[in-house]
Parts: structure tokens; C-alpha cells; sequence
């Protein structure tokens, strides 16, 4: 199962996928807010989202799991 991690800590403003979602590889899937700078986060190639482990206005550390691939 892969995994996406957050690159820094901040607060998840949006989440733009589900689970059961299929996404391409490129797409924007999250947005993470850090020192008030928007950080997109990105599906690293096309697959299907097991499960999204992040709610907005959560706030992650870096390395945190937010989202698992099937």
C-alpha cells in the first residue's frame, strides 16, 4: 500500500479526493497551509485512494501519513 506524507507540518485547508477516488498521477490532492504559504500535495502516479486519514483544519507534522493508495 502506498502512502502520501505530508513534506512539513501545517493545517490541511482542503482535500480534494475520497476514498474510492481514482486519481492520475500529477493531480492535486490536498492542500496543505504553512507559514501562510498554500502547499499543494500531489499523487505521485495514477491509482485509487484506500483511505483519505486527514480531516480539514487538522493540523500534521511532517511525515504524517495523509492519504493510503491501494
Amino acid at each position: 500500500m502506498k502512502e502520501i506524507t505530508a513534506s512539513m507540518a501545517g493545517t490541511v485547508l482542503n482535500v480534494f479526493v475520497e476514498s474510492g477516488a481514482e486519481v492520475n498521477g500529477g493531480e492535486t490532492i490536498l492542500m496543505l497551509e504553512s507559514m501562510k504559504m498554500e502547499i499543494p500535495v500531489e499523487a505521485e502516479a495514477a491509482g485509487k485512494v484506500a483511505e483519505v486519514k486527514v480531516n480539514v483544519g487538522d493540523f500534521v507534522n511532517e511525515g504524517d501519513v495523509l492519504i493510503t493508495f491501494e
